[in-house]
């Protein structure tokens, strides 16, 4: 694999001082905890919303909504002049869930570098992107690893490329790469999904012999993380990871438990039919390490744990069966 280095900015003139942060996908699962995060830290933040609704949720967060969307070249170049840090977490996932992952890509690389050309020198720009298929041979994967050509994640490098490219001209620039799954109260990401395939099918299912091992971490520490960076005037990739490696089985098994299923495993050849689009990344064992992180920027998770937090069991509340997709 190559490697790219991360490193923590040595001359940061916001450093120590409230800044003016404009966020994108303010509203969404980890921007709904990246702004208060950053509100209680005393920054000045706008989120980009894109409706009534996310506006009136960026509100309530103590934000300001910039009504627009990502396609709104003028919009997002108005915003980024006026702040000091840009932390970008919209994706076009309408395209990508459309099979046109590589539209979806160009219109971000577009988006990045529509926001990195505003932004004034001496700017900071903070993007996510994952970590599906990064680790290699069982090996978990560091924050200077770059994915193998044929990795999932890989569609996204680009993405990455346009923002890290950004040093060039003045700009500090990091992307933090987040745990397949990232839990807390609200989740409606991969968990929920799996909750709801074990409830449709009628047993809590893994791939394989289980092995397969993905990272998480909570939501709350993922958005410490993206405050820590920005005020550090970090560079290069970030790991938002607390647990490097959790075996599938035994999240099928914490599932089978709360819904009183059976718990088995489906044949490898039968894990995208079974899993739907799930199946693809739950294929792929996925560690990964967030030492360096940790090392360089002083984050520490400091939420519940994956099991800790299936334990307190909003994930299977009622009014939570139809929360995933």
């Amino acid at each position: 694999m190559k490697r790219t280095a991360m490193s923590v900015s040595d001359i940061n003139p916001l450093k120590g001082v409230p800044m003016r942060v404009f966020v994108t996908g303010a509203s969404g699962w980890v921007g709904s905890a990246v702004v208060p995060e950053l509100v209680a830290a005393g920054h000045q933040v706008t989120g980009l919303a894109r409706s009534e609704a996310s506006a009136a949720a960026v509100t309530a967060a103590g934000a300001t909504p910039i009504r627009g969307t990502v396609n709104d070249p003028e919009v997002l170049r108005d915003a980024a002049a006026a702040s000091d840090v840009v932390i970008h977490l919209a994706f076009p996932v309408d395209l990508a869930h459309a099979g046109r992952m590589d539209d979806a890509v160009a219109s971000d690389v577009a988006t990045i570098q529509t926001l990195g050309e505003a932004l004034p020198t001496g700017g900071a720009i903070a993007t996510a992107t994952g970590t599906a298929g990064l680790a290699r041979n069982g090996v978990p994967a560091t924050e200077r690893d770059r994915p193998a050509a044929d990795a999932l994640i890989a569609a996204r490098q680009p993405s990455d490329d346009a923002a890290l490219s950004l040093t060039e001209r003045g700009l500090r620039s990091s992307v933090l790469r987040l745990a397949p799954i990232n839990h807390g109260e609200g989740d409606n990401g991969f968990l929920p999904t799996l909750i709801q395939i074990a409830r449709e099918k009628g047993f809590s299912g893994y791939p394989g012999d289980g092995s397969a091992r993905w990272s998480a971490v909570h939501v709350r520490d993922t958005a410490r993380l993206f405050r820590l960076a920005i005020e550090a005037g970090a560079t290069g990739y970030l790991h938002a990871v607390a647990e490097e490696g959790i075996p599938l089985r035994q999240i099928a098994q914490a599932i089978g438990r709360h819904l009183d299923l059976p718990v088995r495993p489906v044949p490898m050849s039968r894990v995208d039919e079974h899993f739907g689009f799930l199946g693809m990344f739950l294929k792929s064992d996925t560690p990964v390490s967030s030492a360096h992180t940790r090392e360089v920027i002083g984050w520490a998770p400091i939420q519940p744990g994956l099991f800790e937090e299936i334990e307190r069991g909003h994930y299977f509340a009622p009014d939570a069966a139809s929360d995933g997709s």
